[in-house]
Formats: structure tokens, C-alpha cells, sequence
């Protein structure tokens, strides 16, 4: 899974760089490991801000953090940090040995638009490597979205309200695609 901040929209449709957030780092590492995501990917093109990320993983991964929370710890060990989305589909290239399969996620429908269950059929029962990747701020880039291999439906509640955080979204999407069915 990965987590865009550049370039993605802001609410008035610019392109612009988002922050990294404790909260997402925190939240969505949780969910990751939840769900038994391989790798939770981080990505930002400036170093400061991939810093500040390694400095509050840190933390939670070395000396009084990791200690106090060890749940965080093991949550945290499949977090990595990337400049762009192109570094992470090349580290999973090189780590299963096959390029992987991209899966965009927007609160927009767009034309190839797939739905969870089709996905979660196609996850459980074909062999490979995807990645699921979500945007922050305002959303990935029209032109991203386009280059993707799938696009997962959007989200939709009863009502017309549709702006959920990141980490609602993600936490929603991992249970649909990798939850437990008709556990009792």
C-alpha cells in the first residue's frame, strides 16, 4: 500500500504537496498490519518531511517507545519511506520479481472503475504483486489516476456527504478487500 502527498490536489483543484501527518503514520500502519499488508509506504519528495516520518517511527521502534508500546513497534515495521511511486513499484519489482499491478483509489468514479468484490476475487485467487494506493489532501492527479491498473469504486454512505480522512478510507478498504467473511 502506498500513501501519495506529491503531487495530489488541495481543495481548490491545485497540485500541491501535502504534509505528513502523526496521525497517518500512526493509523494506517495500525490498519496495515490488521490487515497483513506486506508494506505500508510512506511517499514524499522532500527529504525533510520523510525525516520528520523516520524521526516519530523512530520512537516507537527504538528504546522507551518501543517498550511502552510494542504493538506500534510491530505495526511500524512494515512502514517504509519513498521519494515517489515510481521508487516503490521498483522495490516491489524487485522483491517479488515482478512488476506489480497498480490499484487507485479516489472518492471520484472514473471510467474503469472496478468494484471490491471483483478485486478481493482477483487478490485471493491470482498470484502476483499489486499495490493500493491511496492520496492525500485532495486526491491523486487526474493523469495519475489514468495510469493506473485498476481504479477501485469510490466510497459511498446514505448520504451525499463524501469527504472521509484517509485513514477512515483506508481502514474500510483493507476490510473490504482482506477482511474476514461471516466471522461469527
Amino acid at each position: 500500500m502506498a500513501l501519495i502527498h506529491a503531487p495530489v490536489y488541495n481543495k481548490n483543484g491545485q497540485i500541491v504537496a501535502a504534509s505528513i501527518t502523526n496521525l497517518d503514520l500512526h493509523d494506517i500502519a495500525r490498519a496495515c498490519a490488521t490487515y497483513g499488508i506486506r508494506r505500508y509506504y510512506i511517499v514524499h519528495p522532500a527529504e525533510t518531511q520523510r525525516l520528520l516520518a523516520e524521526r516519530i517511527m523512530s520512537f516507537w521502534q527504538e528504546g522507551f517507545g518501543s517498550t511502552y508500546n510494542p504493538d506500534r513497534k510491530e505495526a511500524f515495521a512494515h512502514v517504509r519511506l519513498a521519494s515517489s511511486l515510481e521508487e516503490v513499484t521498483r522495490e516491489i519489482a524487485l522483491e517479488t520479481g515482478v512488476a506489480p499491478l497498480t490499484v487507485g483509489t479516489d472518492a471520484r468514479r472514473y471510467p474503469r472503475t472496478v468494484n471490491y468484490a471483483a478485486l478481493r476475487r482477483k487478490l485471493e485467487q491470482e498470484t502476483g504483486a499489486y499495490v493500493l494506493i491511496f492520496g492525500t489532501g485532495w486526491g491523486l492527479l487526474k493523469e495519475e489516476m489514468a495510469k493506473m491498473d485498476f481504479i477501485l469504486e469510490p466510497l459511498y454512505g446514505p448520504s451525499e456527504y463524501n469527504h472521509l480522512s484517509v485513514r477512515s478510507a483506508v481502514s474500510i478498504i483493507l476490510d473490504r478487500l482482506r477482511g474476514r467473511q461471516n466471522v461469527k
